[in-house]
Formats: C-alpha cells, sequence, structure tokens
C-alpha cells in the first residue's frame, strides 16, 4: 500500500515513515503544509494518508482531509486534539490521538490495511477512534 504521511513535526514523521516501511509499506511521501500535501496528492496518488490537523501553515489538515476524501483516498487524522475534527470527520476513517505509541500506530496501520483491501473482519484497534463510533458519540437522544 502507498501511503502518504501528512505531518508538519519531523520527528514524528519520520517515525511514522519508519513504521509504515517495517509494515511492508511504501511511503510517497511527507507533506509539511497543504501546499505540499496537495503536490504529493496530485504526483503520487497515495492509497492511504495520515493527516495532521495543523500544519506549518496553520490548521489545514482538515481542508487536505476533504481533498483526500474527494479525491476517493482513505486517510486517518493524527492529532493532539481529536475534538477539533469536524463531525462528519471531513471524510476520514478515524482519527489517532498523540500522544500515540508505535504499537498502537502499527495496529490501526494493520486494520486500515485490511480495511483497504476489504476485510472488514476484523476488529479496530483501542488506538483508532472511528468516524461512525465518535460520530455516535457526538449525538443526543
Amino acid at each position: 500500500m502507498k501511503v502518504m504521511i501528512v505531518e508538519d513535526e519531523m520527528l514524528l514523521a519520520m517515525e511514522l515513515e519508519t513504521e509504515v516501511e517495517m509494515a511492508g509499506h511504501t511511503v510517497t511521501g511527507l507533506a509539511m503544509s497543504s501546499i505540499q500535501a496537495r503536490q504529493q496528492i496530485d504526483s503520487s496518488r497515495p492509497d492511504f494518508a495520515f493527516v495532521d490537523i495543523h500544519l506549518m501553515d496553520g490548521p489545514t489538515g482538515i481542508d487536505v482531509g476533504r481533498e483526500l476524501a474527494a479525491s476517493g483516498i482513505p486517510y486517518v487524522f493524527v492529532s493532539g486534539n481529536i475534538k477539533k475534527i469536524p463531525d462528519d470527520f471531513a471524510g476520514a476513517l478515524g482519527a489517532i490521538e498523540k500522544p500515540y505509541t508505535m504499537n498502537g500506530m502499527k495496529n490501526a496501520l494493520a486494520y486500515v490495511s485490511a480495511l483497504i483491501e476489504g476485510d472488514d473482519s476484523g476488529s479496530p484497534p483501542a488506538s483508532l477512534v472511528l468516524a461512525e463510533d465518535a460520530n455516535a458519540g457526538r449525538r443526543t437522544v
């Protein structure tokens, strides 16, 4: 699977890149701003993306996410404050809250990879908040 990483904290981006590659996937590129992310989407057409909400050019990760969703590319937000994600999750499959463990990220990547390949028989790991579960919790009765 080709994975794009949209993260402005270089150390986190590099750690995530290592984890993705160790899991047998290819990183198509690292983007630190919405402009770089848009260029990556157009040039490398990833199969999946990890997207931080706050990038070098501000809280533009949500816009990047909407562009990924519009292009049919599944993605997951990775953020220190998942409460900033809109109710519709901007088309994301879910979110992973920072700080995360490498094991949690590895489990989330394995789950998402299986989903993308059409296998929805697994259970989501605790590290991954699925959009549908988060939205169910936000509803009021």
